[in-house]
């Protein structure tokens, strides 16, 4: 009987929790030995987010090597990237239904182009930055005069965890904060009529776990968590940060209530679930999930061809986090896309398995008669699992379940 391959793997991120875990899961399986991280002889890289070094990766003869992480993919996963690719992709037109109207801001002595309020796009398309000002200023004005809202939000491109923040009436206001914050924001309309949780008239968002596989399958991992506000939802004080931000940052640390509604303020699908049925009468997988599922996959395509490892020397896989809001109508919002999330504490067993299942076992099978992948740690030149023959191969489209993952 043949035994089954040994694989290699670096992992050069200690910050992961999520690949520490996926780390150990896969020593667990004996057909896998860690390397020094500066090794160049891996089949899997568990890389380091923002210095990963894709230029060195398949140029090892013979060897199969995956990462991941998609080259490119921080188009998605940046505030003000997001923006543009939502505002200048064709195939994105829909996406005033899903996405908030949004604007780049760069800061006045950062001297960037400022586009005309009339033709904004135009400007944007052309330009590698714009400065989207007059064109707020514009609309700003228009909101304002016709009563469709005048609250909007500032936020940090590159911010997290709910810095660099300011929610304001007053678009002067939003301008001047951004100016004297040195970097670029985006400025968006904020969702003032949000879907709110009872007891307490409560605000949240929803995270979900995507997973894109090194043949451009995008998966969903079925569970989700809303992250909860502690404090009661008031439109009329844009100061008070616990009332309007569900980041765990802020709630942990400025809400006297904390944990009062929910343990660690996260409510998982399955409470969610009965909640829409007993309080709204309708059903998470009919009323919001459609939605979810259109947002994701619309966002991934969008990016696709740029992104792609199909007809490269070397693949990649990613884990994104995607942040949506639902309002008052069931309406669902994306808010923004995380290319390294976090997970609730809860599911890592469960979403780290699904990750080397499909993502990894999918490329380096862990029994030896598998016709999955190639069972070998080392290719046959080139590999007849990433041929390169024709750019129109076909994409492999992987199977509709894995473990908790659905391909969407």
């Amino acid at each position: 009987m043949m035994s089954s391959p040994m694989y290699t793997f670096v992992s050069r991120d200690d910050n992961s929790t999520i690949y520490a875990e996926v780390s150990k899961i896969l020593l667990s399986t004996g057909h896998w030995k860690r390397l020094k991280r500066d090794n160049p002889r891996f089949n899997l890289m568990l890389g380091e987010r923002n210095r990963l070094p894709f230029g060195r990766l398949g140029h090892e003869p013979g060897l199969v090597q995956l990462v991941n992480y998609y080259r490119g993919a921080d188009k998605l996963c940046r505030k003000a990237s997001l923006v543009k690719l939502i505002k200048t992709s064709p195939e994105l037109s829909d996406s005033s239904n899903w996405f908030p109207e949004s604007y780049i801001i760069y800061p006045t002595n950062l001297n960037t182009p400022v586009a005309p309020a009339s033709n904004g796009i135009s400007h944007l398309k052309s330009n590698p930055k714009t400065d989207e000002r007059e064109v707020f200023l514009a609309s700003y004005h228009a909101k304002k005069d016709s009563g469709e809202g005048t609250v909007w939000i500032a936020k940090s491109s590159a911010g997290a965890k709910g810095a660099g923040i300011l929610i304001s009436h007053d678009a002067n206001q939003l301008l001047d904060y951004i100016d004297n914050q040195g970097q670029v924001h985006v400025i968006q309309k904020y969702l003032e009529k949000p879907l709110l949780l009872e007891p307490g008239h409560r605000k949240f968002d929803i995270r979900s776990w995507v997973l894109v596989d090194h043949q451009y399958n995008i998966y969903l991992y079925r569970e989700g968590v809303l992250r909860t506000s502690s404090e009661p939802y008031n439109s009329s004080d844009l100061q008070d940060m616990t009332s309007h931000l569900t980041n765990h940052c802020i709630q942990k640390e400025h809400s006297q209530n904390y944990g009062r509604y929910e343990e660690g303020n996260e409510m998982f699908f399955d409470e969610f679930r009965l909640y829409l049925l007993n309080t709204h009468n309708v059903t998470l997988e009919t009323a919001i999930l459609p939605q979810i599922k259109h947002v994701i996959k619309s966002c991934l395509s969008c990016i696709e061809a740029a992104i792609s490892t199909k007809h490269l020397s070397y693949q990649s896989f990613q884990l994104f986090g995607f942040d949506f809001m639902v309002d008052e109508n069931f309406k669902v919002w994306l808010i923004e896309i995380n290319g390294a999330p976090a997970c609730a504490q809860k599911l890592y067993p469960e979403l780290c398995q699904g990750i080397i299942d499909v993502a990894i076992s999918s490329v380096f099978a862990l029994n030896s008669d598998s016709s999955s992948a190639s069972s070998s740690p080392y290719s046959s030149s080139p590999s007849s699992l990433f041929t390169t023959n024709s750019c129109s191969s076909p994409k492999l489209r992987g199977p509709l379940h894995v473990g908790p993952f659905t391909r969407l």
